[in-house]
């Protein structure tokens, strides 16, 4: 049996790398994928968490399903975005889009 400080330790990776890329990339499409390794952490951590909690109650399972749709409808919504920005500034990097100028 593995235990939940590994599945800690694993998730907390997942969290480091998923921040430094959003802090780090200058693409959109980068960030999202950041955004993404950090919503997978707290995914790990939660089903961690059920299993040595409370395995009997579904709760960890219903948290975890819950961010899955929320990553979901997040990358549908940000990949629109970028697809729209770059139809009309021809860039994706983050710094050269504003769209408050025309």
């Amino acid at each position: 049996m593995v235990p939940l400080w590994m599945f800690l330790l694993v998730a907390a990776a997942l969290f480091c790398i998923g921040t430094f890329a959003v802090l780090s990339r200058r693409n959109a499409i980068a960030i999202l994928m950041g955004v993404e390794l950090m919503l997978n952490a707290v995914n790990i951590n939660l089903v961690a968490f059920w299993r040595y909690g409370t395995p009997e109650t579904m709760m960890g399972q219903a948290f975890t399903a819950f961010v899955m749709v929320v990553a979901a409808a997040e990358a549908a919504v940000g990949l629109a975005i970028i697809i729209a920005v770059y139809r009309s500034r021809k860039s994706v990097v983050v710094e050269e889009v504003d769209l408050m100028r025309g």
